[in-house]
């Protein structure tokens, strides 16, 4: 056999092989969305038929098709504070203002702080401190502070995103390959070339992983200073929904919640991986 046959033979050998390997990645993602989406059905109607049978107390628990009837009133009805709509957009505006904020600022400080190492152990003890502390009983605080408007729910998310972005930022900068901030320097490279061209993108990474998180906490900083005390936002509905014993209400208002925290983490996973398409797919995956 000549060698340009043994070479096309390996060549369709290997391409067959990465045809295999694609159709079975294929295969265990139609398995696994088929798996939750069968979860997900199991547990609603378990709960619907709990509900129904009165296993369960229906007054309390509901049932999945309140829910659903209830989501349908406010979205062709609306809500007693206004459309749905505008709730919906209220509450996001107030976490996505909130996420920003504490995002950038959490990089910056982060960032910084792990650059300059005089710095970080001057106020390293007043961050654990101010880390320590329950920052959802400062809601009442901001609310003193800013009334009842959207600056108080922004403060809220502010101080719920700042922290686990900033410890991400900070120990991205602290984890940077040594020997490339040497090669820098020996090239000629000033200390902010160095935090622009070596730190920040070796940090990326680490900053990303806290973002899945963070814009959960700034949901989460919005509806409880929305809960407390608003105008407008899904936390005023869960808030009404509760004050009259509307079950359903209160759950058809996380239902939403839940939709919309998906939704922004397929989002932050998109540009994840557009960022990052120059990082070598993980084991698992590439078996």
């Amino acid at each position: 056999m000549s060698p340009e046959t043994i070479a096309a033979s390996a060549a369709v050998t290997r391409t067959e092989r990465t045809r295999a390997r694609a159709r079975a990645a294929r295969n265990r993602k139609y398995l696994v969305t088929a798996s939750r989406v069968a979860v997900l059905l199991a547990v609603v109607g378990l709960w619907e038929w709990l509900a129904r049978t009165a296993v369960i107390d229906p007054f309390n628990f509901s049932m999945p098709s309140r829910i659903w009837d209830q989501i349908r009133t406010w979205i062709v009805e609306g809500t007693a504070q206004g459309s749905l709509w505008e709730q919906i957009w209220y509450t996001l505006y107030e976490a996505l203002l909130g996420w920003v904020i504490g995002v950038i600022a959490g990089v910056l400080l982060g960032i910084a702080l792990g650059r300059v190492r005089f710095a970080a152990d001057v106020l390293g003890p007043y961050i654990k401190v101010l880390n320590a502390l329950p920052r959802i009983v400062l809601a009442p605080i901001f609310l003193i502070w800013f009334g009842l408007g959207p600056a108080s729910k922004v403060a809220s998310a502010v101080v719920l995103v700042f922290f686990p972005v900033f410890f991400n930022a900070f120990q991205g900068a602290r984890e940077v390959d040594r020997n490339l901030v040497a090669n820098s320097r020996i090239l000629g490279a000033g200390n902010r070339q160095v935090t622009l061209q070596v730190v920040v993108p070796s940090a990326t990474s680490w900053i990303f992983t806290s973002l899945h998180v963070s814009f959960g906490f700034a949901l989460i900083g919005a509806i409880v200073g929305e809960y407390i005390g608003a105008t407008k936002g899904l936390g005023l509905l869960v808030a009404a929904s509760q004050g009259t014993f509307n079950a359903a209400g209160v759950y058809a208002a996380m239902v939403i919640l839940a939709i919309v925290a998906l939704l922004a983490e397929g989002l932050l996973t998109f540009l994840e991986k557009r960022l990052f398409r120059w990082k070598p797919a993980d084991a698992d995956t590439a078996r």
